[in-house]
C-alpha cells in the first residue's frame, strides 16, 4: 500500500511490543553514566511542584488578606516549615518580599515549566523524530540552571543510543543482498536511518524515567493532601488518588489503534521520501520527457496522504488528551465545592483553594501523562518495528568464525552451478567452468543469457542455488565472505560515482593507494585524458553522480577505480560500451597486460573487446553453448559463437584478418 516491498507484516501483538520494548531498554547499558545523571537531575526538577502550592496560599492569606500565621487545622507540610517560621512574625509587605525571593530563587536554579521546551516544531513523524532527537525534548520541563544542564545531558544522552543504532542499521542495509536489494527502495532506506532510529532514545526515557517521574510525582501530591487535608476532607484525596486508573482503563483500549494509526503514518512519509528520492535521482529524463507535472502531482499525492495519516495519530492523542482533561476537570469542579463550602464553616482558608487547586492540576497533568504514556510508546513501537526489522533480516554477515580466503592463485572453477532468483526465473542452469588467473576470460551471449548473474556468482552478490563456486579449490561458502570479496574488484556496467572528488571516488576502492598507484589506474583506464584537461586534476569534485562527466568518461573512471583496488579477480561489466576505438583498443591491450598475475573477467557485446580475450564463454538461455578462443569458436560456422558473431556485425566481420568493428 505504501511501496513496502520486503516488509509487508507490520501488525504487532503486545507479546511483541514488549519483545521490541526489551530490546531498547538493553541499549541503557551503553550510556548508563549519562541515564544516571538525566535521573538524579529530573528528580531535583520536581521539587517545584511541591512548593508552589503552598507559595500561592501563603500569598492569598497571609499577604491579601492580611492572616496571621497559626497552627490550624489545615497544616503546611514539614518542607515548608522552615520558611513558614521564618515568616510567622513577619509584617504582609515583608512577607511579600520573602515569597518574592523564594521564587527568584527558583526561577534561577530551576525556571518555570517548558522554559527551553517551547521550541516550535512541524508535526509530522520525521520532524517530531528529528525534535526527539535535537531538541532535548522528553525532559522533566524544568528551565533555569537545572533545566540547561538536564538538555544538554538529555540531548547527549538521546544522541548517543540513536547514533550507535544509526550506525548499525546502515551497516546492516548496506549489506543487504542482491536478491533484497533489488526489491527495496533507497527512500526506504533514508527514513528508517533517520527518522525511526530517534523514537528508540525515547521509547528508553519514557519507559523508564517518565513513569518513574510522575508515580513521584503523584506520591507527593497525594501525600501532600493526605498530611495538610486528610483530616479535614478525606474525600478529596481519594478522588484525587482515583483520577490515574480511571484514565488508564478508558485509555488502554486505544493502544491497538496508536500502534496500526503510528505504522501507517511512517509507511505513507517513507513512501513520499521515496517519491522524491526517484523523482530526483531521474530528473534528467522527468525534464526530457516533460514529466515535471505528474511528477509533481504524484509527490503532491504521497504528501498529502502521509499528512492524513499523521492527522489520524494526532486524532488519538486529542481523544487521549480529552478523556484525562474530563476528569481533571470533574474533579476540579468537586473539589471546588468540597473547599467552598469547608471555607465557610472556617475549616480553611481562601489560600487553601489555591493549594488543592494546583494540586488537582498536578494529579490531572499526571493522569493525562500516565494515560497517554503506553498508548503513546505505541507510536514509537511502530517505528523502531521499522529498524528491528532490518536490524533482522538476513544480510550478507561478514561471518567473521569462518577462515580467510587464501590469496587466489590459480582459478575460479565453478562446479554444477544453477541459480534462481526469488521470483523463480531460472537464470542459469549446470554451469561448469573454470576461468584461470594470468588470462583474460570474455563472458559472451545475447541480452538475458544470464552473462551478468554468472558473473555475480564469483563475489557471492548470488549464491547459487545448487553446486559450488571454488577458489583454488576452496568453496566460497565455506570461506569469511569479507575476505573473499577482498580479492575481487567488480566494476559494474551502471556508472556508480559520488559526487565527491575524483580522489575520493577512487579512494573508496582503496584507502591505502598511493597517487602514483591513482593516475597509473587512470592511465590505464584512458582517463587521464580528460583528467588533465580539468583545473583542479584528481581534487575536482564531480556533480551528482558524477552527471558533470559524460557517459564514456564516467566509464573510464568507473575502469580506474577498479584498477586502483589491486585485487586478483578484476570483472567489468561492458567496460568498452561507450568508449572511442582508439580507447577502447588501448584499454583491451592494458587489460591484457594487467592479466598478467590476475584473472580478469569482461561481459561485453562489441566484438572488438571479444576478440582480445584467450577465454570466450559464451552463454544462451542460462547454459554454457560453446567456450574457447575467438578463432576457435569461428571455425565452427554452424556454432552458437558463429552466428552471435554473424549477427552482431554481419556473416564475415567476425573471420579472422578483418576488422570487428
Amino acid at each position: 500500500m505504501f511501496d513496502d516491498r520486503i516488509d509487508l507484516e507490520t501488525n504487532l501483538s503486545t507479546t511483541a511490543v514488549f519483545a521490541i520494548v526489551g530490546r531498547c531498554l538493553k541499549m541503557i547499558a551503553g550510556v548508563k553514566w549519562l541515564f544516571g545523571t538525566r535521573a538524579v537531575l529530573g528528580i531535583f526538577a520536581l521539587i517545584p511542584a511541591t512548593i508552589t502550592p503552598w507559595v500561592g496560599k501563603i500569598v492569598v492569606d497571609q499577604v491579601i488578606l492580611s492572616q496571621p500565621v497559626v497552627d490550624a487545622e489545615v497544616r503546611f507540610p514539614p518542607h515548608m516549615a522552615a520558611f513558614v517560621n521564618a515568616i510567622r512574625d513577619l509584617a504582609p509587605m515583608d512577607i511579600m518580599l520573602a515569597v518574592s525571593v523564594l521564587v527568584a530563587v527558583m526561577i534561577v536554579l530551576m525556571g518555570s515549566s517548558g522554559l527551553f521546551a517551547a521550541l516550535p516544531e512541524g508535526q509530522d513523524s520525521a520532524t517530531k523524530s528529528e525534535n526527539k532527537l535535537n531538541g532535548g525534548g522528553e525532559g522533566s520541563g524544568a528551565g533555569g540552571l537545572l533545566g540547561a544542564l538536564e538538555v544538554l545531558v538529555n540531548i547527549r544522552l538521546t544522541q548517543r543510543i540513536a547514533n550507535g543504532l544509526r550506525t548499525q542499521l546502515f551497516d546492516r542495509l548496506s549489506r543487504l543482498p542482491m536478491s533484497i536489494l533489488d526489491d527495496h527502495r533507497i527512500g526506504d532506506s533514508v527514513y528508517r536511518v533517520m527518522y525511526d532510529t530517534p523514537e528508540v532514545p525515547s521509547i528508553c526515557t519514557s519507559l523508564t524515567l517518565g513513569p518513574i517521574y510522575t508515580v513521584l510525582s503523584v506520591a507527593v501530591s497525594l501525600w501532600m493532601m493526605q498530611y495538610s487535608y486528610g483530616s479535614v476532607a478525606p474525600e478529596l484525596v481519594w478522588g484525587a488518588a482515583l483520577i490515574i486508573p480511571i484514565t488508564l482503563l478508558l485509555t488502554l483500549p486505544l493502544t491497538g489503534v496508536a500502534r496500526r494509526v503510528g505504522q501507517a503514518s511512517r509507511a505513507s512519509g517513507t513512501a513520499t521520501t521515496n517519491a522524491i528520492e526517484e523523482s530526483m535521482s531521474n530528473i534528467h529524463a522527468v525534464q526530457s520527457l516533460g514529466g515535471m507535472e505528474h511528477e509533481k502531482a504524484r509527490i503532491e499525492t504521497k504528501s498529502g496522504e502521509s499528512f492524513r495519516r499523521f492527522r489520524h495519530v494526532v486524532s488519538v492523542q486529542i481523544l487521549i488528551g480529552a478523556v484525562s482533561l474530563t476528569l481533571t476537570v470533574a474533579f476540579g469542579v468537586y473539589a471546588t465545592n468540597v473547599v467552598v463550602h469547608q471555607i465557610i464553616a472556617g475549616t480553611m482558608t481562601a489560600g487553601d483553594f489555591f493549594v488543592l487547586f494546583g494540586i488537582a492540576l498536578s494529579l490531572g497533568g499526571a493522569g493525562i501523562g500516565l494515560g497517554a504514556f503506553w498508548v503513546g510508546i505505541q507510536e514509537s513501537v511502530a517505528a523502531v518495528r521499522r529498524v528491528f526489522f532490518f536490524m533482522d533480516i538476513e544480510s550478507e554477515d561478514p561471518s567473521t568464525d569462518l577462515p580467510d580466503l587464501p590469496v587466489v592463485k590459480h582459478s575460479v572453477r565453478l562446479e554444477d552451478v544453477s541459480l534462481d532468483y526469488p521470483n523463480g526465473h531460472n537464470a542459469l542452469r549446470h554451469i561448469s567452468l573454470e576461468f584461470k588467473l594470468g588470462e583474460v576470460t570474455a563472458i559472451v551471449g545475447p541480452t538475458g543469457a544470464g552473462k551478468s548473474s554468472l558473473a555475480y556468482l564469483i563475489p557471492r552478490y548470488y549464491d547459487a542455488t545448487s553446486g559450488r563456486v571454488l577458489f583454488d579449490g576452496q568453496d566460497a561458502n565455506d570461506v569469511n565472505l569479507e575476505s573473499l570479496r577482498s580479492q575481487v574488484s567488480y566494476v559494474f556496467q551502471e556508472h556508480l560515482l559520488l559526487s565527491e572528488s575524483i580522489r575520493s571516488n577512487l579512494l573508496i576502492a582503496n584507502r591505502e593507494a598511493s597517487e602514483e598507484e591513482m593516475l597509473q589506474a587512470c592511465e590505464t583506464a584512458g582517463a587521464m585524458s580528460f583528467i588533465r584537461e580539468l583545473p583542479e586534476g584528481l581534487d575536482t569534485l564531480l556533480g551528482q553522480s558524477g552527471d558533470t562527466l559524460s557517459v564514456g568518461q564516467k566509464q573510464r573512471l568507473c575502469i580506474a577505480r577498479g584498477l586502483v583496488r589491486n585485487t586478483p579477480i578484476l570483472i567489468l561489466d561492458e567496460p568498452t560500451a561507450a568508449l572511442d576505438p582508439q580507447t577502447e583498443n588501448a584499454l583491451v591491450r592494458a587489460l591484457q597486460a594487467a592479466a598478467v598475475d590476475r584473472l580478469v573477467i569482461i561481459i561485453a557485446h562489441r566484438l572488438s573487446t571479444i576478440r582480445g580475450a584467450q577465454h570466450i564463454v559464451f552463454l544462451e538461455d542460462g547454459e554454457v553453448k560453446s567456450e574457447g578462443s575467438h578463432d576457435a569458436l569461428m571455425e565452427d560456422k554452424d556454432g552458437a559463437y558463429s552466428r552471435f558473431v554473424a549477427l552482431q556485425s554481419g556473416a564475415d566481420l567476425g573471420a579472422p584478418g578483418k576488422s570487428a568493428e
